[in-house]
């Protein structure tokens, strides 16, 4: 019984082989993978490689004549003016050109207002132009040049024909935003005097804005159709030029009735209108000089 209660030993089998493969077919599957990009990506940057050295250095993409430059837009800046600002780009491929630098140069010309520059591949540029538009002649010494609404001064070019008022007081010295101001109040008595009457911004001859509290105006043609061209200085004040011209144009032939011919009228006053005749019958004629507002 004891025999049979020892331990059997079995004898040890032969282990299984097992066979390890190099490589797995998914492993196959990523290395190609690998591969592909890979030839992908230096396929992809010699193409890059070689497109670049031919947009950066090859004679078909170069900017060497004028005429590669196409300017639109211009009526009174000269194209050579244009042109002149890409000198420094001469020989130099379209993509090195630096198009904001060249813009803000562009934007320098006193009669241009705003520029636009783009690359027209392979080798050409596009200038779009917008010109200052002059809204009145602006008289300096013995000079009249020109004025924009933003109060820029601008040369007057030659064989070209404006019909403007001339406006005085706004000098060169003035800052710049208070010559924008000062034609932002130009253009509101032009406008409200054409809203009283159509067209009568035409009998505005010359506007003094040296004083900003008073704007004083020369008008011709006041005394109606058939009458001489006759000038009348108006103080206008600060505001309300569209009532005051309205009490103007109702009132002037009374008050020249009264007063003779007139010199001057200061509407600056709220109740009260102040008729200066150019004789010397205003001493014998009090009550013309003055007359009650309506």
């Amino acid at each position: 019984m004891l025999a049979e209660e020892e331990p059997r030993y079995l004898r040890r089998q032969k282990p299984v082989e097992i066979r390890k493969r190099k490589f797995a077919r998914r492993s196959w599957a990523f290395y190609r993978r690998v591969f592909l990009v890979s030839a992908a990506a230096l396929a992809g940057g010699a193409a890059l490689f070689v497109t670049g050295r031919f947009f950066l250095f090859s004679p078909q993409v170069l900017l060497l004549k004028p005429d590669q430059i196409e300017v639109s837009g211009t009526h009174l800046v000269g194209r050579e003016a244009i042109v002149s600002r890409f000198y420094a780009d001469r020989g130099r491929s379209v993509l090195r050109i630096p198009l904001e630098e060249r813009r803000r140069a562009l934007e320098e010309l006193p009669w241009v207002e705003q520029a636009s520059v783009q690359r027209v591949l392979p080798n050409r540029v596009r200038v779009e132009i917008t010109e200052r538009t002059p809204i009145a002649f602006l008289r300096s010494g013995n000079e009249l040049a020109l004025m924009d609404a933003h109060g820029v001064i601008l040369d007057r070019p030659a064989g070209q024909e404006f019909q403007f008022p001339v406006v005085s007081g706004v000098p060169e010295s003035l800052p710049r935003a208070e010559r924008e101001r000062r034609m932002q109040v130009y253009q509101e008595f032009l406008k409200g005097v054409d809203l009283v009457k159509a067209g009568s911004s035409e009998r505005v001859s010359e506007v003094d804005m040296a004083n900003p509290q008073d704007l004083r105006v020369v008008l011709t043609g006041l005394a109606g159709p058939g009458s001489d061209a006759q000038a009348v200085t108006v103080h206008f004040g600060q505001d309300n030029f569209v009532n005051k011209y309205r009490m103007l144009v109702e009132n002037f032939a009374q008050w020249q009735a009264s007063a003779g011919r007139v010199q001057s009228i200061d509407l600056q006053y709220t109740r009260q209108v102040v008729v200066n005749p150019e004789t010397s019958s205003a001493a014998a004629k009090p009550d013309a000089a003055k007359a009650k507002a309506r």
